[in-house]
């Protein structure tokens, strides 16, 4: 049986310290990219670490996002409504699937 290299709690600080790159995970363990990536996903705490870790980071951006709507950034907010938005018919883009129909005039003058 193959010893570890690392210890679970050595990459679970890691992991809590990296913003969840895996290239500053690497940094941290003194390893390449692919080991990081492996040790995140041995242990089901350092998948779990990992996971809640890039929870916070999406929880942070969007209360940044909430912030600069809040101050009256109206990118932010067209933003928001582009993606969250889309249910209230907020979108930049115009969705043709399904039935469509189309009627042709044939009394078109033409010039």
């Amino acid at each position: 049986m193959s010893k570890d290299m690392y210890a679970k709690e050595t990459v679970l600080k890691a992991i809590t310290e990296s913003g969840t790159i895996i290239s500053t995970i690497a940094k941290k363990l003194g390893c390449s990219w692919g080991t990081a990536r492996t040790y995140i996903q041995k242990w089901d705490e350092t998948k779990k670490a990992y996971e809640d870790s890039e929870q916070q980071i999406l929880d942070m951006c969007e209360g940044s996002i909430y912030t600069s709507i809040q101050s009256g950034d109206i990118q932010s907010a067209k933003w928001v409504l582009a993606t969250k938005g889309k249910n209230r018919g907020w979108n930049e883009k115009i969705d043709l699937s399904g039935d469509i129909s189309v009627t042709i005039n044939d009394n078109i003058e033409r010039i």
